[in-house]
């Protein structure tokens, strides 16, 4: 498909490319010699203790690079671009790798201190891996943050999978629990697509938390790496056939109803927006299966016969950690409230 509309893209992209954030990035954090009093100048650094996204990226690039030779993809004519209104850059990257059908990443530096990170790690359907995936949300004083490595298949469902890939992480997994607390209601249908260590909270804005996030960053990705490279490839064309539909169905659940739809469409509007969530993001709605969204959860078919808009059909979300300390589903004994949709 080509694209209409502006993006700014750059044919000499290669791995070599060393991410590039915006000047936003480097300037967030006021220098402690400027201006204003010594209590303002500390209660400004406390407010503006700024994170940027900048080393995680660089972080998970070289580290992917000491595990697996990472190419170009053909996606990368997605490259950067303004926001309508010229105040917010995106910028994306895409590679793939020998196991690695996709690894794509979307920033986002607004000039109002807004600060977004999506990195994600699609395996081959050759292999059952999970799905590394990184949603970081930053404001001038709030942090809304999702880090797990997304099951291919549930863990609710498939005990053997969550053996195999999450028993021995299960440690990691609660030593970040502690630092970061879980952040309060989600609902079930998004709960199936999450591990029992995934990371889901919101904090205030400091330098404190931002050290955490990226520690468990790091150990969360080098993790995920150590898992593709013990990884053997399927030969039983059932199992690829069930890992390429398992991550159909991530894909059309993401592409969907992904909380960030709302953003990304206000700062680059709708057309440009479904085609970033559907040909970059989430590529792979329309490559790896012909079922729809409705084959996959008739639950949110409308009256009229369209895609209910609501998060929840079920109405259920969990307010505290849904697994227990050895990584066991507790289910229906948390206590649960409605969702808002």
């Amino acid at each position: 498909m080509s694209l209409s509309f502006p993006l700014y893209l750059n044919p000499s992209f290669c791995c070599n490319y060393q991410f590039v954030p915006p000047k936003s990035c480097s300037s967030s954090i006021r220098k402690s010699g400027e201006g204003g009093s010594s209590s303002s100048r500390a209660g400004s650094m406390k407010e503006a203790s700024a994170v940027c996204y900048k080393k995680f990226i660089d972080f998970a690039l070289e580290e992917t690079k000491v595990h697996t030779h990472l190419a170009t993809s053909p996606l990368q004519k997605f490259n950067s671009l303004m926001s309508m209104d010229a105040r917010t850059e995106l910028q994306m990257l895409s590679f793939e790798a020998p196991k690695v059908r996709l690894l794509r990443c979307l920033s986002i530096e607004g000039n109002d201190g807004m600060q977004v990170l999506d990195f994600a790690v699609f395996p081959k359907p050759e292999f059952d891996l999970p799905i590394f995936c990184a949603n970081f949300f930053t404001a001038a004083s709030t942090n809304i943050v999702v880090l797990d490595l997304n099951p291919l298949h549930a863990v609710t469902d498939r005990d053997d999978y969550k053996e195999k890939y999450y028993r021995h992480l299960i440690p990691l997994g609660l030593k970040y629990a502690e630092l970061l607390p879980w952040g309060g209601k989600i609902t079930s249908e998004s709960l199936r697509f999450f591990s029992p260590i995934v990371i889901w909270t919101k904090f205030s804005s400091s330098q404190y938390y931002y050290d955490v996030l990226f520690s468990a960053f790091k150990d969360y990705y080098k993790a995920w790496l150590e898992l593709m490279e013990q990884a053997t490839e399927e030969i039983d064309t059932s199992e690829i056939v069930s890992n390429r539909e398992a991550q159909h169905r991530y894909l059309m659940w993401r592409a969907e109803k992904d909380p960030g739809h709302r953003l990304l469409r206000r700062l680059v509007g709708e057309a440009l927006a479904e085609e970033i969530l559907r040909s970059f993001l989430f590529n792979g709605v329309q490559e790896l299966g012909s079922k729809t969204f409705l084959d996959y959860f008739p639950e949110y078919r409308s009256d009229s016969g369209t895609i209910n808009e609501k998060r929840s059909m079920i109405g259920k979300s969990f307010e505290n950690r849904p697994w227990d300390t050895e990584g066991n589903f507790l289910g229906n004994s948390l206590r649960w409230i409605m969702a808002v949709n």
